[in-house]
């Protein structure tokens, strides 16, 4: 069992498989290409399906592939074919832009993926080439109906409120998760973009959203969840689909994480936010056995930061936006 210092069980890993990304979301990256890690200096999937079996002997139970965007890389279906074959791992999911996924979510489904996370931040599609800068609006609803399809589900659509940009669209997203019989999760926007435009008047909080949501429906708060759970979750009172808040923002749920993050280049990231990564990768190739890499693991998870510390004076963003770190 991984425990930190602060008594909190680490059962979730997110593991980043690319450090690229097709979209190029101005909550996330800036429109400038940047340079990318070379192929060497990522993780092979050996070396993925090696710290995940360490990770699940230390009781990870869920994993979480992601990017970048993680169907960029090749043969990604391998590698979740691989890590669906290990033991103890209960809960194998995907977070995806779903430019493509609606051509993979067959392969997906065989290989061994439970369920799939996509993303999608405008039900209109000029706002959405907007906000995403790229072209694959009628790609990802087709890889929404895909993975309906494919029972790559529960299906949960991630959405970034930002005011101003999209706050408009709430009610349009939650008539989409009725339709479609699945879970809108609205995301509060983050300290984490490239170019550092965040402020704390664009959050559109997660009890605006609520009310916004309750002019129209009668939302039923989720009976018991894990007390690790991300996000807030409602019922609508009257029919199908399902709503999560998460509110990293306005009511930081750190005193509950559960999740550590593997990024593409091997390092160990103790929060999304941490200002210190933990090099994993040197000791796998300097043939270090599974007892070392082990204790390091171990090591790691107790130097768990308490919490993000975004609404404290002297926050510093992470020196790597979530398309490098991994979501």
């Amino acid at each position: 069992m991984l425990k930190d210092s602060y008594g909190r069980q680490i059962k979730d890993l997110r593991i980043s498989v690319t450090d690229r990304c097709n979209f190029r979301c101005f909550y996330c990256k800036s429109a400038t290409l940047l340079s990318y890690k070379n192929r060497e200096e990522i993780l092979t999937y050996e070396e993925i399906e090696r710290l995940a079996r360490l990770f699940l002997n230390l009781g990870i139970r869920k994993i979480r592939i992601t990017g970048g965007e993680p169907l960029l890389r090749r043969g990604v279906e391998q590698l979740i074919a691989r890590i669906a074959c290990l033991a103890d791992v209960q809960d194998l999911a995907l977070t995806t832009n779903g430019f493509n996924l609606y051509q993979k979510a067959q392969i997906l489904r065989e290989a061994g993926l439970h369920r799939v996370t996509i993303s999608l931040d405008s039900m209109k599609k000029e706002r959405f080439e907007a906000i995403t800068r790229s072209k694959d609006f009628d790609k990802v609803l087709k890889s929404v109906e895909a993975a309906k399809q494919w029972d790559l589900e529960p299906i949960k659509i991630n959405c970034v409120v930002v005011r101003g940009i999209n706050d408009d669209e709430i009610l349009d997203f939650a008539e989409f998760a009725r339709s479609w019989d699945l879970t809108v999760r609205f995301i509060e926007f983050m300290p984490i973009d490239e170019d550092e435009d965040w402020s704390q008047d664009r959050v559109v909080t997660g009890a605006e959203i609520l009310e916004i949501l309750q002019t129209r429906y009668q939302m039923v708060p989720r009976g018991l969840v894990e007390p690790s759970a991300t996000a807030r979750n409602f019922d609508f009172a009257d029919g199908r689909g399902r709503i999560g808040l998460i509110m990293p923002v306005s009511q930081p749920f750190c005193g509950q994480c559960s999740r550590i993050r593997l990024t593409a280049d091997g390092k160990i990231r103790t929060c999304l936010f941490s200002l210190i990564e933990h090099d994993i990768k040197s000791l796998l190739r300097e043939g270090a056995d599974d007892s070392v890499l082990t204790e390091f693991i171990q090591d790691t998870v107790v130097k768990k930061e308490a919490g993000h510390r975004i609404n404290e004076p002297d926050f510093v963003p992470p020196p790597r936006t979530m398309s490098y770190i991994g979501g």
